[in-house]
């Protein structure tokens, strides 16, 4: 019971510690100019809707039936990221 507890605690605790991998030089061939100068901007938007989609149900949910162990939080922000024209490598 004691290893249930502590999977939990941990899947919960690596919510909160995604950050994830950019790729900020060049292009990402969408693009004529860079896009890493929004970098910053656009990491606080995406944690902000990825926190403001999700719970701990919904992480846990998702990520007992995700094929790569991602939490919804983190296909959020990946996807969110993906989106505004970065090229999030994790």
């Amino acid at each position: 019971m004691k290893k249930i507890y502590l999977i939990i605690i941990l899947l919960f605790l690596t919510n909160c510690a995604y950050k994830p991998l950019v790729d900020t030089s060049g292009r990402s061939g969408t693009f004529d100019k860079t896009k890493a100068e929004e970098l910053t901007n656009d990491l606080q938007h995406c944690d902000k809707i990825g926190k403001d989609n999700t719970n701990f149900v919904s992480n846990l949910t998702y990520w007992s039936f995700s094929k790569n162990m991602d939490t919804k939080y983190e296909a959020l922000v990946r996807k969110c990221l993906s989106n505004r024209g970065h090229s999030v490598l994790n």
